[in-house]
């Protein structure tokens, strides 16, 4: 802390924002409900538009960034997903656009991501994942636009109860022949 040499920076408000979601499975939706309590206009990507659901769908996911001033990555990571917060994306959320990636390193093109965040076309960055976990690339330790996290978002004793409950109660519905109250893969629930 600074705090002794007095405020220094002007801060957005969200109120009112566009967040972009890029994979609204259990996760993104969450993310989606907290927002719509900052009042923020919530739309998401995904590989199709998701039945039910009351925010509006982009095919294309880098419509959807130019279109947002955060973007919000909770997408699975795989081959299908390499890169696929691409340099073109980044560019589309812009100077002012700001990116979180929650889901998994690879999924984001980290060059690409440090060399616009470092020219100011892209605005920032909060990240809690890495392409080369736990490797942390220098640049992002050293920028003022960047915040970094270890990747411990479930790192709580009272969650890590909760996903061996979780594990359990899968076990138990699947021996018993009964729809598992969370599959990983719907494919197993037919």
């Amino acid at each position: 802390g600074e705090f002794e040499k007095g405020f220094k920076w002007l801060t957005q408000n969200v109120y009112s924002k566009k967040l972009g979601i890029l994979g609204i499975g259990r996760i993104g939706q969450a993310i989606a409900r907290r927002a719509e309590a900052f009042r923020l206009h919530v739309s998401y990507h995904g590989p199709r538009e998701k039945p039910g659901l009351v925010y509006p769908y982009y095919s294309k996911l880098e419509e959807l960034a130019g279109d947002s001033d955060f973007l919000v990555v909770s997408c699975p990571g795989g081959e299908a997903t390499r890169k696929l917060v691409s340099r073109n994306v980044m560019e589309a959320l812009g100077p002012e656009g700001i990116l979180v990636n929650i889901a998994r390193g690879t999924v984001i093109d980290e060059s690409a991501m440090v060399e616009l965040l470092q020219s100011g076309k892209l605005g920032a960055a909060g990240l809690d994942v890495f392409e080369n976990e736990p490797h942390v690339p220098q640049e992002l330790l050293t920028m003022d636009n960047v915040v970094l996290q270890p990747h411990n978002g479930s790192a709580t004793n009272q969650t890590r109860i909760a996903m061996g409950q979780l594990v359990l109660d899968n076990l138990e519905a699947f021996f018993a022949g009964k729809p598992v109250p969370n599959p990983v893969n719907q494919v197993l629930q037919n």
